[in-house]
């Protein structure tokens, strides 16, 4: 129901907003409004977005948390599509996800109202003998096949089929 009330009320203040700017400004000023803001707005966007990926992989490269990284990635997705669409209301929206300060805000508001449950289910046999010394008595079962170091001749076309 959130849902349909957003899909009806975001194009009825754009209509709005519409019609009260088109009777200060000319619809040629209108229309290159709209498209600068698209353009500058995309341009925007793949420049933080450069800067978010880069805190994404350090992250993933330092083992830390990539919630955050994630979040503000997705949120610059989310302003990206909302500079592409027409009208002000969503350039103003989009343009305020821009902001870091205003991300960080609202990853912040987010996380205090999600709730994540997780559960983890690892099988492993036991042993009966002694642990060894700097190691653990936990058993992992697996099979394993020997890869020949030699390159192998190529029977196909492309080295994967079989003629």
């Amino acid at each position: 129901m959130p849902l349909l009330l957003l899909f009806i009320l975001i194009p009825l203040i754009e209509i709005t907003l519409f019609i009260q700017l088109g009777s200060i400004l000319d619809l040629g000023w209108i229309l290159l409004g709209v498209v600068l803001s698209a353009v500058l707005g995309s341009w925007l966007v793949r420049q933080q977005g450069r800067g978010v990926l880069a805190q994404l992989q350090q992250s993933l490269n330092q083992l830390d948390d990539p919630t955050e990284p994630l979040a503000h990635g997705a949120m610059l997705i989310l302003s990206g599509a909302l500079l592409i669409t027409p009208g002000f209301f969503t350039d103003t929206l989009g343009f305020l996800l821009l902001i870091p300060k205003v991300r960080e805000r609202v990853f912040r508001w987010l996380r205090a109202r999600v709730v994540l449950h997780s559960s983890v289910n690892i099988n492993r046999a036991r042993t009966t003998r002694p642990a060894r010394p700097g190691g653990s008595a936990d058993v992992i079962d697996g099979d394993f096949t020997e890869i020949p170091t030699e390159p192998r001749r190529s029977k196909g076309p492309s080295g994967w089929t079989q003629d």
